[in-house]
């Protein structure tokens, strides 16, 4: 057996609220042994980051505190230990990949200048040397072309090669141990394939150690040794992976694996389309060349058509920057666009924005983040009413307050929540609010743009049970855009599968998934299996 790495013991973690005292960790034990991959896996509060966050000592001190735990790292004792010792083990002896990585790079800075702050640290290499390193990591986490992603900035970048770039800055010094707190949440399944068995590679290559925080079981089967389930900041049950998904004894556990968006959708309700696109393109020109004077077009969309009906849900998947978030953006009018646009039996396409407007209470919006997308200093009633206050001015106070109680109510939520922030409210809660603001209007379009990419398993599962009831008794058109099939399947009547702009494939949902034509479509669907 291998020599334990990470030791913790009887971890407690709790934070100062102006409630009062607030415990998130509540004695959790757990060993890491050289060389071996342990998953911290839970919902949303469940204590898995928190954990992981504490042995850097990373969490907001001094609101949160340690009534009491030991963590070792190589026999040596981190918790109290003095700045120097943590500071020199972060980006040091352990390496950290962080969730988003467009929020984790610094967005003024090159990659190159942010590689090279973490190698001049820890490593004292500066100039030329510090350079070839930093090709060197480029090329071993296969960025293409490591000179030109030195040069460029976080914004420059897709999300697969900033996740590439994090991967190589915790790299840099040669870890012992890597933590990776939801490494591949934000990305497309191609990619997160890519980057998984990115990590898996390098992991065995240098002999790491790695703990691995997700949500995601499918992504812990394929990656962890061993696994620990939390849940209310207690460990539940530990084990093997096969043995645990086997043969799991904790009901917590079983609710986890069989925690999967399932079933179909209602049938679609037919009739003339609710929206009708017909040769939609967006073209980008753009300069090149080394004095920027080579004239060039990127087609973001390239002639798409579809239509959609009350009742029916499109599926709109493919990669990130297949153009599917685009070819959104230009059906609702939000992006400038060639071709024709019919919404409810009128052509918008060129309709002036004065006569627009009043057309956009019934095509609404549930975006990705559901913490970005509300804002932090209004509070519930406030968010949902915004529409009601811009589209119906002449509703009364009391008159709103009911149309935003009974969104609320009809999104599975209670009319007391009113009055809280968004801070204060879950993820799964959060999203609810944005389905709220969006219903209250009584849309007869909705667009759901990655809706449940940052949610856990079993509260994808409840939204999109929840947006299925929805929208059989509203009937409501929705276009649902995706990179996680499985929740596509459980919703999509119908799915168009795009790629650099354009439509590689499309048909009814369970004909695409069951016999794919397209050799793009296979990868997507083997990609999503894992």
């Amino acid at each position: 057996m291998s020599e334990s790495l990470l030791d913790v013991r009887d971890l407690r973690v709790s934070f100062r609220t102006d409630v009062g005292e607030v415990p998130a960790v509540k004695g959790v034990s757990w060993q890491l042994r050289k060389g071996e991959s342990l998953a911290l896996v839970g919902e949303s509060g469940s204590g898995k980051s928190v954990s992981a966050m504490s042995v850097l000592q990373l969490l907001p001190y001094p609101r949160a505190w340690h009534p009491s735990g030991s963590i070792r790292f190589s026999g040596e004792e981190l918790m109290g230990a003095p700045g120097p010792l943590i500071r020199a083990i972060r980006g040091g002896r352990i390496g950290t990949i962080f969730q988003e990585p467009m929020t984790s790079l610094n967005p003024l800075h090159t990659v190159e200048k942010q590689i090279g702050e973490t190698l001049r640290i820890h490593k004292r290499l500066v100039g030329k040397a510090a350079r070839e390193r930093m090709l060197e990591l480029l090329e071993l986490v296969r960025l293409p072309d490591p000179g030109r992603a030195l040069r460029a900035f976080p914004h420059e970048l897709s999300g697969g090669q900033r996740q590439r770039v994090m991967i190589a800055m915790a790299l840099a010094n040669d870890p012992e141990l890597l933590i990776a707190d939801e490494p591949t949440t934000a990305l497309d399944v191609t990619v997160q394939a890519r980057i998984l068995e990115l990590i898996k590679d390098l992991q065995e290559r240098f002999h790491m150690a790695l703990l691995l925080i997700s949500h995601d079981l499918n992504v812990v089967r394929h990656m962890a040794d061993r696994i620990c389930v939390m849940r209310y900041g207690e460990v539940v049950e530990t084990g093997g992976t096969e043995a645990l998904f086997q043969q799991p004894r904790h009901p917590y556990t079983r609710l986890l694996i069989e925690a999967e968006p399932s079933g179909r959708p209602h049938p679609a309700g037919g009739g003339e389309p609710v929206l009708h696109a017909a040769d939609i393109r967006v073209h980008f020109p753009i300069r090149a060349g080394l004095l920027r004077r080579v004239r060039q077009t990127v087609r973001a969309v390239d002639g798409v058509s579809f239509q959609v009906a009350p009742g029916e849900t499109l599926g709109i998947v493919g990669e990130s920057g297949s153009g599917k978030t685009t070819l959104a953006q230009a059906v609702l009018r939000l992006q400038r666009a060639q071709g024709r646009i019919v919404f409810l039996g009128e052509d918008i396409s060129r309709l002036p924005t004065r006569l627009l407007r009043p057309k956009r209470k019934a095509m609404q919006v549930v975006f990705q983040d559901p913490f970005g997308s509300l804002s932090p200093r209004m509070s519930v009633e406030q968010i949902v009413a915004e529409g009601l206050l811009v589209h119906e001015p002449a509703m009364g106070d009391e008159e709103r307050r009911a149309a935003i109680a009974q969104a609320l109510t009809e999104v599975g939520l209670e009319p007391a929540i009113m009055a809280r922030f968004p801070h204060e409210l879950s993820g799964g809660q959060r999203q609810r609010i944005a389905v709220a603001r969006a219903l209250v209007l009584k849309p007869r379009l909705m667009v759901l743009d990655e809706p449940t990419s940052a949610l856990d398993r079993s509260v994808q599962a409840q939204l999109v049970e929840l947006l299925r009831e929805i929208q059989h008794r509203h009937q409501l058109a929705y276009l649902f855009i995706s990179h996680d099939l499985k929740v596509v399947r459980a919703l999509a009547h119908r799915i168009i599968v795009m790629k650099d702009g354009k439509i590689v494939e499309q048909g009814d949902a369970e004909a695409v998934y069951t016999a794919p034509r397209e050799a793009y479509t296979r990868e997507l669907l083997e990609a999503a299996l894992l």
